[in-house]
This record gives structure tokens, sequence and C-alpha cells, in this order.
């Protein structure tokens, strides 16, 4: 008798089926553009039901506890300069409106912990812990979107403390004046005229926050990932997100009036229950449009996702040959060193699949990791034999955990065989045979 997982992968399978294969089986342009939304809806639930997003939202909303008050206080630091410190409490409010008048009253509590902070004089001690608070939520935040783009390198470290401080510093400054310019922009007479709102400006429906919530998703998927986005695909995956937000958001708001008999029964810890939540659902669908977004630059992996991707060992080969003749080709030339990420671009491959290839190469000794993530040969590349390349993925490092069969002696002679043949086939090529052939 059939048990239920193995009839629930079942029906998976003719569903992936009937969603991937039949239409290009049947053929037609207008049944695959059909097609087409259904795949990208299914694939969004499908990694959603795994819970992989989801554990990572978890993270960053305990993350985001520590460190909202010392990221907003860096903020009010930084836009002291330019005079509209005090827009921040409007756009923490924003963010909190669905929560009602609650979240108006946490958004105050917010601020004036921040003001408080700021009157502080801070020790030494004081002052890493708020430091590292900040970064930590970035650097989750890196890790949450790397995860969703299949990249398995973060920054290096030269990297981090210098594209951090950017986050932390330039990003608060231009958020809040997009934010002014955009409400300012909005309020004015002509576009009430234009789009035929003129009249009183407290009754007409301000879009100034849902355009500051999706040009804010867009600056993360471009900017947080380790590697390359595109602008189209991002900008895609921040509407997608920033119109979800605001829809989750009125929902949110709703529940939130109907749930007095909750309020009654928590009373006071209640407003902290719904802003948990609501910092949950923000984060969820981040990562949901961020992942929306990688799947329009990668339609490829609609149908595997966040699963193993199959790789066969004449694959592995192919990469790992691949990778040494673009990395010693650049080095030749004399032009700009490859990253993992552009690699992965190049060659057209998940980041996860060739950070693995790398790793051999890098432990067998054939390619360093430089300071600013890029790729180099570790050693001369006439001094670097093709067999070696093929040798480093097809034999791994030794591994105690590893298992170590007892020997057959007629396979092992048979295996001994055939990779002595593969070398001799290759005659002693190096690296630079093949990039530049004698003569």
């Amino acid at each position: 008798m059939t048990s239920s997982p193995e009839l629930l992968a079942s029906l998976r399978r003719q569903f992936e089926h009937w969603l991937f294969d039949l239409p290009e089986a049947v053929g037609g342009r207008a049944l695959r553009v059909v097609f087409a939304p259904l795949r990208y809806a299914y694939a969004l639930l499908r990694d959603a039901a795994r819970g992989e997003l989801g554990l990572h939202a978890m993270s960053l909303v305990y993350s985001t506890l520590f460190a909202i008050v010392p990221l907003i206080a860096v903020a009010f630091a930084v836009l002291q300069a330019f005079g509209y410190q005090e827009d921040i409490g409007n756009i923490l409010y924003e963010f909190l409106r669905p929560l009602g008048e609650p979240g108006r009253e946490l958004a105050g509590s917010i601020m004036g912990f921040v003001r408080n902070l700021q009157g502080t004089i801070l020790g030494t001690v004081g002052f890493v812990f708020l430091l590292y608070t900040v970064l930590s939520m970035i650097q989750k935040v890196e890790q949450a979107l790397n995860f969703v783009w299949h990249v398995e390198r973060p920054r290096s470290l030269a990297r981090r403390a210098s594209e951090y401080l950017v986050v932390m510093l330039v990003g608060p400054a231009v958020a809040i004046v997009a934010m002014v310019l955009l409400a300012r922009f909005e309020a004015s007479e002509a576009v009430g005229r234009l789009s035929g709102l003129s009249g009183d400006p407290a009754t007409r429906t301000h879009l100034a926050p849902y355009l500051m919530v999706i040009g804010l998703f867009m600056f993360i998927y471009v900017y947080m990932p380790n590697i390359r986005v595109r602008l189209g695909p991002a900008a895609v995956g921040a509407l997608f997100a920033g119109a979800l937000w605001a829809a989750v958001g009125a929902l949110f708001a709703r529940i939130v009036v109907y749930s007095a008999q909750t309020a009654a029964v928590y009373a006071g810890f209640a407003v902290v229950l719904l802003f948990l939540v609501w910092l949950y659902l923000s984060w969820l669908i981040l990562l949901l449009g961020a992942q929306f977004s990688f799947y329009v630059q990668h339609p490829e992996h609609l149908r595997t996702g966040h699963e193993e991707i199959p790789m066969t060992p004449a694959l592995r080969e192919r990469l790992a040959l691949s990778v040494m003749c673009l990395v010693g080709g650049q080095f030749l030339d004399g032009g700009p060193r490859w990253t993992l990420s552009g690699l992965a671009e190049r060659l057209d491959v998940p980041g996860a699949v060739l950070d693995d290839i790398v790793s051999a190469l890098q432990l067998h000794g054939l390619v360093l990791d430089a300071e600013d993530d890029s790729v180099v040969p570790a050693r001369d590349l006439a001094a670097i034999r093709l067999d070696a390349i093929l040798e480093a993925v097809r034999h791994e490092m030794p591994d105690p955990r590893r298992p170590a069969p007892r020997p057959v002696p007629a396979a092992d002679e048979a295996a001994r065989v055939a990779d002595a043949a593969l070398g001799a086939s290759l005659s002693g090529r190096s690296l630079r045979d093949l990039l530049r052939p004698p003569g």
C-alpha cells in the first residue's frame, strides 16, 4: 500500500510534468505564455511551503529586535546633517501603520529610545555592541539573499567593511531625501490636477510610502546579494513584493481591528505580538520578492528551486576545465579578474554548483581567492596540468567520513587503467598549452 508521502511525491511529479513538460510537447507559443505565470506561482508557493524562507525570515526578526534602535540611531545621526532627522519617525510609522493606533504608540516609543541613545555617552563596550548588532543584521540580510540566489560564498571581510558602511551611512540619507521629495511631489497642486485628485490632501491616497518600499526592495535586491543582479529582474521582484506588502498590510490592518478579544487576553503584550507577526510577514515578503526576481533572471531553475541540482562526473569535469580556461585566459590577457558570480553568469550555472567546483580546485592548489572575491591561478599556467584539473573534481581530498571499500583486485586494476588512459590522452598538456597552443 502506498504511503501518504509517496503518494504526494507522485502527485507532485505528475503535476510538474503537466506544468513544465506538456506545453513544450504540445507546442504553441500561446500555450507556453499561458503556463508561464502558473510556473512562477507554483515555484513561489513550493519554496514558501518548504519552510527555508520562513526560517530566514524568523532569523531576521530576531536580529531586527536587537538592531532596530541602533540602526535608527545611526540613521538619525547621519540625517542630522541634512535636517531630516525627524522624518525617520514618519517612515517608521508608515511601516507600522497596519498595527493601527498601537503602531503609532510603538513608533513613538522606539523614537524615544533613539533619542535617549543619542543623549547618552556610550563607552567603548557599548559602542562596539551597537555597531555589532547593526552589522550582524546587515550580514543576516546578505545571508538570506545569498540563499535565495544560490550563492555559497559571502563577501570577503574587506568588502563587508566598505559596502556595509555604505548601507549604514549613505542608505538612510538617500531613503529619507527620496521620501521627502516624493511626498512633496505628490502633494503639489500640479500633480493633483493632472491625476484628477485635486482637493483636500487629507483625502488623497498617498503613494509615496509604497513607492518608497518598492525602491527600498529594489535597492536590497540589487546591492545585498554577493552576485550581479540585473536591474530588470530586480525591478520586477520589487514591484511584486511592494504590491504584496501593500495587500498583506491592508489585510493585516483589518485583522488587527477585528482582534479586540486577543488584545483583551494579552493586554499590553498584544502590541508586541502584533509587531513580531508583522515583522515576520514583512521579511517573508521581501524574501519572496527576491525569489521571484531570481526566477525572472534564471527561469531554468523554476522546476528545481532549492533542491539539490543533479551533477554528473562528466559535467563537473567540463565545468572545472571551463573555469580554469576562463581564469587562465584573463590572467594571460591582463584583463579584469573573474569573480565567482561572474563565472556563474558567464557559464550560466548556479553559484552553489560552481562554488563546489572552485573549492575543489582551491583545495588542490590550482586557484586562489583574492581579497576582492576574485579567482586567480595559484601558480604558473605551464605548471598546471590538464589531468590535474580533472583529478581535482574526480578525486577529492581525503576525508575520514568517506567510506574506504575493501579492495576488489579486478575492479581496482580496471579503475587504475582508466585513470592512466585518461592521463595519457592529455599527453602531459598544461593549461598554458590549451590557451596558447605552441606555434
